[in-house]
Protein backbone atom coordinates (compact mmCIF):
# COMPACT_ATOMS: atom_id res chain seq x y z
CA UNK A 1 0.00 0.00 0.00
CA UNK A 2 1.30 3.23 -0.84
CA UNK A 3 -0.02 6.41 1.25
CA UNK A 4 -0.08 9.86 -0.04
CA UNK A 5 2.49 12.27 0.39
CA UNK A 6 4.21 9.91 3.23
CA UNK A 7 8.20 10.38 3.68
CA UNK A 8 7.81 14.37 3.39
CA UNK A 9 10.03 16.53 5.63
CA UNK A 10 10.07 20.10 6.43
CA UNK A 11 13.17 22.26 5.97
CA UNK A 12 14.39 23.42 9.36
CA UNK A 13 15.22 27.43 8.43
CA UNK A 14 16.22 28.23 12.07
CA UNK A 15 16.48 26.96 15.38
CA UNK A 16 16.45 28.60 18.62
CA UNK A 17 17.34 26.94 21.66
CA UNK A 18 15.03 28.20 24.79
CA UNK A 19 15.72 25.21 27.53
CA UNK A 20 17.94 22.66 28.24
CA UNK A 21 17.33 19.85 30.72
CA UNK A 22 18.61 16.57 31.59
CA UNK A 23 15.78 14.48 30.01
CA UNK A 24 14.87 16.99 27.43
CA UNK A 25 15.37 20.32 24.96
CA UNK A 26 12.85 23.07 24.58
CA UNK A 27 13.80 24.33 20.92
CA UNK A 28 11.82 27.28 18.91
CA UNK A 29 11.74 26.09 15.11
CA UNK A 30 10.91 28.37 11.75
CA UNK A 31 10.37 25.16 9.48
CA UNK A 32 9.32 25.76 5.47
CA UNK A 33 6.47 22.82 5.65
CA UNK A 34 6.46 20.40 2.46
CA UNK A 35 3.86 22.37 1.54
CA UNK A 36 5.82 25.67 1.26
CA UNK A 37 4.18 26.97 4.40
CA UNK A 38 6.50 29.09 6.76
CA UNK A 39 5.58 28.42 10.38
CA UNK A 40 6.71 29.11 14.22
CA UNK A 41 7.15 26.19 16.41
CA UNK A 42 8.16 25.32 19.94
CA UNK A 43 9.68 21.83 19.81
CA UNK A 44 10.84 19.39 22.70
CA UNK A 45 13.49 17.07 21.88
CA UNK A 46 13.31 14.52 24.29
CA UNK A 47 15.89 11.41 25.11
CA UNK A 48 14.69 8.06 23.46
CA UNK A 49 13.23 5.68 25.93
CA UNK A 50 12.09 2.04 26.57
CA UNK A 51 8.83 0.42 28.12
CA UNK A 52 9.17 -3.34 28.61
CA UNK A 53 5.79 -5.77 28.50
CA UNK A 54 7.22 -8.21 31.16
CA UNK A 55 5.46 -11.59 31.04
CA UNK A 56 5.91 -14.90 33.35
CA UNK A 57 4.54 -18.19 31.89
CA UNK A 58 1.72 -17.78 33.07
CA UNK A 59 0.50 -14.41 31.58
CA UNK A 60 1.14 -12.57 34.90
CA UNK A 61 2.74 -8.90 33.69
CA UNK A 62 4.47 -6.56 36.02
CA UNK A 63 2.86 -3.31 35.98
CA UNK A 64 4.61 -0.21 38.25
CA UNK A 65 2.31 2.71 40.38
CA UNK A 66 4.56 5.99 41.00
CA UNK A 67 4.06 9.28 41.21
CA UNK A 68 4.47 11.53 37.82
CA UNK A 69 4.50 15.31 37.95
CA UNK A 70 3.05 15.65 34.90
CA UNK A 71 -0.24 14.71 36.42
CA UNK A 72 0.37 14.91 39.89
CA UNK A 73 -0.82 12.14 40.89
CA UNK A 74 0.03 8.36 40.92
CA UNK A 75 -0.20 6.54 38.03
CA UNK A 76 -0.03 2.83 36.49
CA UNK A 77 2.31 1.68 33.85
CA UNK A 78 4.37 -0.61 32.73
CA UNK A 79 8.67 -0.01 34.10
CA UNK A 80 10.19 2.25 31.32
CA UNK A 81 12.87 4.41 31.34
CA UNK A 82 15.32 6.37 29.79
CA UNK A 83 18.57 4.81 27.49
CA UNK A 84 21.94 6.27 28.82
CA UNK A 85 24.00 7.51 26.16
CA UNK A 86 25.14 5.41 23.87
CA UNK A 87 22.69 2.54 25.17
CA UNK A 88 20.28 0.30 22.84
CA UNK A 89 16.72 -0.11 23.45
CA UNK A 90 17.95 -4.03 24.32
CA UNK A 91 20.12 -2.95 26.82
CA UNK A 92 18.48 -0.48 28.44
CA UNK A 93 15.09 -2.97 28.51
CA UNK A 94 16.61 -5.19 31.10
CA UNK A 95 18.67 -2.55 33.02
CA UNK A 96 15.53 -0.42 33.74
CA UNK A 97 13.18 -3.54 34.42
CA UNK A 98 16.10 -4.53 36.86
CA UNK A 99 16.33 -1.31 38.82
CA UNK A 100 12.55 -0.41 38.70
CA UNK A 101 11.21 -4.28 40.18
CA UNK A 102 14.33 -6.37 40.53
CA UNK A 103 12.79 -8.79 37.88
CA UNK A 104 15.10 -10.31 35.66
CA UNK A 105 14.40 -10.11 31.58
CA UNK A 106 14.54 -12.86 29.36
CA UNK A 107 14.30 -13.31 25.64
CA UNK A 108 13.84 -9.52 24.95
CA UNK A 109 12.18 -8.85 21.57
CA UNK A 110 11.24 -5.49 20.31
CA UNK A 111 7.58 -5.03 18.91
CA UNK A 112 7.72 -1.24 17.86
CA UNK A 113 8.44 2.56 18.83
CA UNK A 114 5.90 4.75 19.34
CA UNK A 115 5.66 8.17 19.22
CA UNK A 116 4.00 10.06 22.27
CA UNK A 117 3.00 13.52 20.60
CA UNK A 118 4.82 14.03 17.02
CA UNK A 119 3.01 17.49 16.41
CA UNK A 120 4.82 19.23 19.70
CA UNK A 121 8.00 16.68 20.43
CA UNK A 122 10.80 14.20 18.88
CA UNK A 123 10.18 11.45 21.69
CA UNK A 124 10.07 8.07 20.85
CA UNK A 125 9.31 4.98 23.33
CA UNK A 126 10.50 1.67 22.12
CA UNK A 127 7.85 -1.15 23.47
CA UNK A 128 10.32 -4.63 24.36
CA UNK A 129 8.39 -8.07 25.65
CA UNK A 130 10.10 -9.97 27.94
CA UNK A 131 10.16 -12.78 30.09
CA UNK A 132 10.73 -13.37 33.29
CA UNK A 133 10.46 -16.19 35.96
CA UNK A 134 8.52 -14.64 39.00
CA UNK A 135 10.67 -16.42 41.46
CA UNK A 136 14.25 -15.00 40.01
CA UNK A 137 14.79 -11.23 41.42
CA UNK A 138 17.78 -8.81 42.07
CA UNK A 139 17.85 -5.27 44.20
CA UNK A 140 16.59 -2.49 43.08
CA UNK A 141 18.25 0.71 42.40
CA UNK A 142 15.69 3.41 42.35
CA UNK A 143 17.23 6.55 41.07
CA UNK A 144 17.27 9.49 43.96
CA UNK A 145 13.92 10.68 43.08
CA UNK A 146 11.91 7.35 42.33
CA UNK A 147 9.67 6.13 44.47
CA UNK A 148 8.01 2.88 42.33
CA UNK A 149 5.75 0.16 43.54
CA UNK A 150 5.99 -3.23 40.97
CA UNK A 151 3.45 -6.07 41.23
CA UNK A 152 2.62 -8.56 39.05
CA UNK A 153 -0.96 -9.16 38.15
CA UNK A 154 -3.19 -11.23 35.82
CA UNK A 155 -2.49 -9.53 31.90
CA UNK A 156 -6.44 -9.83 31.69
CA UNK A 157 -6.83 -7.58 34.69
CA UNK A 158 -4.14 -4.74 32.93
CA UNK A 159 -6.64 -5.10 29.75
CA UNK A 160 -9.67 -4.11 32.37
CA UNK A 161 -7.84 -1.35 33.70
CA UNK A 162 -6.89 -0.12 30.17
CA UNK A 163 -10.42 -0.56 28.80
CA UNK A 164 -11.84 1.23 32.02
CA UNK A 165 -9.77 3.98 31.76
CA UNK A 166 -7.66 3.55 35.16
CA UNK A 167 -4.41 2.95 33.38
CA UNK A 168 -3.82 6.00 30.79
CA UNK A 169 0.20 5.25 29.91
CA UNK A 170 0.14 5.50 26.13
CA UNK A 171 3.21 3.25 26.12
CA UNK A 172 1.32 0.84 28.39
CA UNK A 173 -1.75 1.07 26.31
CA UNK A 174 0.08 0.49 22.65
CA UNK A 175 2.18 -2.79 24.13
CA UNK A 176 -0.65 -4.28 25.62
CA UNK A 177 -2.60 -3.89 22.34
CA UNK A 178 0.54 -4.99 19.88
CA UNK A 179 1.19 -7.90 22.20
CA UNK A 180 -2.81 -9.11 21.89
CA UNK A 181 -2.98 -8.14 18.17
CA UNK A 182 0.25 -9.43 16.87
CA UNK A 183 2.12 -11.62 19.54
CA UNK A 184 -0.11 -13.68 22.47
CA UNK A 185 -1.04 -16.57 20.21
CA UNK A 186 2.80 -16.72 18.32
Amino acid sequence: MHLKNAGQVGQIQTEKHIYHGYIFDLVQRQIKTPDQMTVTRDVILHRPAVAILALTADQQVVINTEYRSGFNQESIALPAGLLNEGENTLAAAPRELSEETGYVAHNLQELTTVASSEGFTDERVTLVLARIDATERVATHFDADEFVNSQLIPLTELVKLIKNGTVQSAQTVAAVSYYLAFCQAN
